[in-house]
């Protein structure tokens, strides 16, 4: 396609188009000649991708183009944040696997880094993958050491009790309600809605979802720790 019709597909203007290419958020188009270029599905896919992470997460071109690149994975980001980066990074160079940080570039932030990747993979929550002799993680896989780290500073620490594996439930627990959140989703919209609704649907769907379960776990754990002090009360 031209860039008419892409303009047509994403609703974006040419000029932005143009900037999106000249910061290297969208993959190269195929040159037909010095001013003439062909564009394809996976243009509009990267487009509304940075559309969304403008829009949804608030994010500059430039604050997008450092997450990309590993520069920011300690970032306010939320998780679905990561999936559309991950996403856009997979569309731009056209692989199955995105872009890896190099966790030595995390540990220049975070002194335990290495220590807590480890961990973390160990209890197969994260992927330390070797690359030229060098461990690497994913954008989601670094922040989720990132976050960790940030656990750290508040004091949840080895010498307080505190160590990476006390959380190894987390990861069974996300898998189960992720595998039953997908089945609900699945019985629900199977005959009744078009793949690209149901996309539609899920883009917007997953930060609240994420939302309204971590304010239900929060109304739990205090519910439990009200119980252990206090067995005798009536929960608030």
């Amino acid at each position: 396609m031209r860039m008419r019709e892409l303009e047509e597909k994403t609703g974006v203007d040419r000029e932005v188009i143009r900037i999106l290419l000249r910061k290297g958020l969208l993959p190269e188009p195929q040159r037909t000649s010095r001013n003439q270029a062909e564009y394809d599905d996976t243009h509009v896919r990267a487009v509304r991708v940075v559309r969304e992470l403008q829009k949804g997460s608030r994010l500059t071109l430039d604050q997008i183009k450092e997450l990309l690149d590993g520069n920011r994975v300690d970032g306010g980001a939320g998780a679905v944040t990561y999936h559309h980066l991950e996403e856009l990074l997979a569309i731009r160079f056209g692989l199955d696997n995105t872009r890896l940080v190099p966790l030595a570039a995390i540990s220049d932030r975070n002194p335990c880094a290495e220590h807590d990747a480890k961990a973390f993979q160990a209890m197969g929550m994260v992927d330390l993958v070797t690359e030229g002799d060098e461990p690497r993680l994913s954008l989601t896989d670094a922040r989720l050491v990132e976050i960790w780290a940030q656990i750290r500073e508040l004091g949840f620490v080895e010498e307080a009790g505190f160590p990476p594996e006390n959380i190894a439930f987390y990861r069974k627990a996300a898998e189960d309600v992720a595998a039953r959140e997908a089945e609900v989703f699945l019985q629900g919209s199977a005959g009744r809605i078009s793949e690209e609704k149901a996309a539609a649907m899920l883009q917007g769907a997953l930060p609240l979802m994420l939302d309204f379960f971590g304010l239900l776990r929060l109304k739990a754990f205090m519910r439990n720790i009200h119980e252990a002090v206090d067995p005798s009360a009536e929960a608030p």
